[in-house]
């Protein structure tokens, strides 16, 4: 008799990278893919998702895994990026376009009605960010032609996942990402969400839903579910340093309250699937790099994935003072006799953001391990400097294969957890 592989899909739904993957039981890859979707233009013409196309695609990929021989599909879940909602009529489809969190806003918002814009950032957790606080796009939505179509306003991953559970709820990790909604004091809602509750989805008590044989998620926030894995196999106190297009640092066992140079330095905190606060910081990291290394190339020639590490960068060495001077964004690329000489000094401003951002929240409640995941982990030059400037700590690079999909697959998993899901190396 033929026997199938049980396994569980993950979309992973990120800003710039769109992918699939079953993992085993054994929480091993053995089937990926990924897509790239062109944006498109919303009606302010400005550049946001194309939801359609990748809806499609999700819709489609989904039937090819399901009719897959070798696979026996029993589970189902999505993790994407936040700050982002989709505005459904009561069948479910959208009403309007996925608006960019990088847009503008145009509605300002009444922070005077609510204690001024410090106290609504400390009560909500979350700096003062326009379109990134997602619960004020809908805000905005509220004085849309649309709105009056609207049946419910659904977070990014739990519509994704909702196409296919049929239900429109919302999901704590979602709800808590700096969205401006959740009153972190009250562990409810804030009382300004009490113009828009009516249009937002219940929140669902529940992780995964059963149909058909079938465990399916509700979706998680991207960042919230890279964590999953961490709290499930580490058992010291830890940071995790989860890198890409934005470097999110984690701090799941920082209980203290935010107070102002926190919030006034993108210190924010984000919920964990059971619903306890994670004290966050972000970094624009990835995005700086993407930015900085096309400058460079374009002056220089060649590419910086040929380029050696060495110990020189040390000299360099020193911490900026904010994580939002950018300092190397105004430095003059003819200063640099090359490209590697540039790049050193790139990575020296980028890490010494970084190191900034990390100490805001290691001052109240230091930890044993910093753990470092995504794509800077196998950058030589983010790792040894962050080593240098944290000796005091274990600084390691961790394997991890996907963590944001891997949690999101762990959710809707009722099994054991395999105990080697993460492998570390020292710097």
């Amino acid at each position: 008799m033929y026997l199938r592989t049980p396994v569980i899909a993950v979309f992973d739904i990120g800003k710039t990278n769109k992918k699939v993957f079953l993992w085993s039981t054994a929480f091993e890859i053995v089937f990926e893919k990924q897509q790239a979707f062109t944006e498109i233009l919303d009606e302010d013409g400005f550049a946001c998702e194309d939801l359609a196309a990748l809806q499609q695609w999700i819709i489609d990929t989904f039937t090819e895994l399901f009719q897959m021989p070798e696979f026996e599909l029993i589970g189902l879940n999505f993790s994407a990026y936040g700050a982002s909602f989709v505005y459904v009529n009561g069948a479910g489809d959208p009403v309007a376009p996925l608006y960019n969190y990088l847009k503008p806003v145009s509605t300002p918002f009444p922070y005077m009605d609510f204690g001024g814009e410090n106290e609504f950032a400390r009560k909500t957790a979350s700096p003062i960010l326009g379109n990134l606080n997602s619960g004020l796009q809908v805000y905005e939505s509220t004085f849309r032609p649309f709105w009056s179509e609207v049946f419910k306003a659904l977070h990014f991953p739990n519509y994704l996942a909702s196409l296919f559970t049929g239900r429109l709820v919302s999901e704590i990790t979602s709800i808590g990402c700096h969205t401006a909604l959740w009153d972190f004091d009250a562990g409810q809602y804030h009382p300004w969400v009490s113009k828009i509750e009516d249009k937002l989805a219940p929140i669902s008590t529940e992780s995964s839903l059963e149909i058909d044989g079938i465990h399916y998620g509700l979706g998680l926030h991207d960042s919230s579910a890279a964590l999953v894995p961490y709290l499930r196999c580490i058992s010291e106190d830890f940071v995790l340093l989860s890198t890409g297009t934005w470097c999110i640092a984690m701090h799941p066992f920082n209980e203290s309250p935010l107070h102002a140079d926190e919030l006034a330095n993108d210190v924010l905190c984000y919920l964990q699937p059971n619903g306890k606060p994670v004290k966050a910081s972000r970094l624009f990291g990835g995005h700086f790099h993407e930015e900085q290394v096309a400058r460079m190339e374009k002056h220089f020639g060649g590419s910086f994935k040929d380029l050696k590490f060495s110990d020189r960068v040390f000299s360099l060495f020193g911490a900026n003072s904010s994580i939002f001077e950018s300092a190397f964004a105004s430095r003059d690329l003819n200063d640099f006799p090359d490209l590697a000489s540039a790049y050193d000094q790139f990575m020296v401003d980028l890490v010494g953001q970084q190191i900034f951002s990390l100490n805001l929240m290691l001052q109240d409640a230091p930890v044993k391990q910093l753990l470092v995941d995504g794509g800077f982990s196998k950058n030589e030059w983010y790792m040894r400097l962050l080593a240098r400037a944290f000796p005091e700590l274990e600084v390691y690079a961790a394997e991890v294969a996907q963590a944001s999909a891997l949690g999101a697959a762990l959710m809707v998993y009722e099994g054991e957890t395999p105990k080697n899901l993460i492998q570390l190396k020292r710097y």
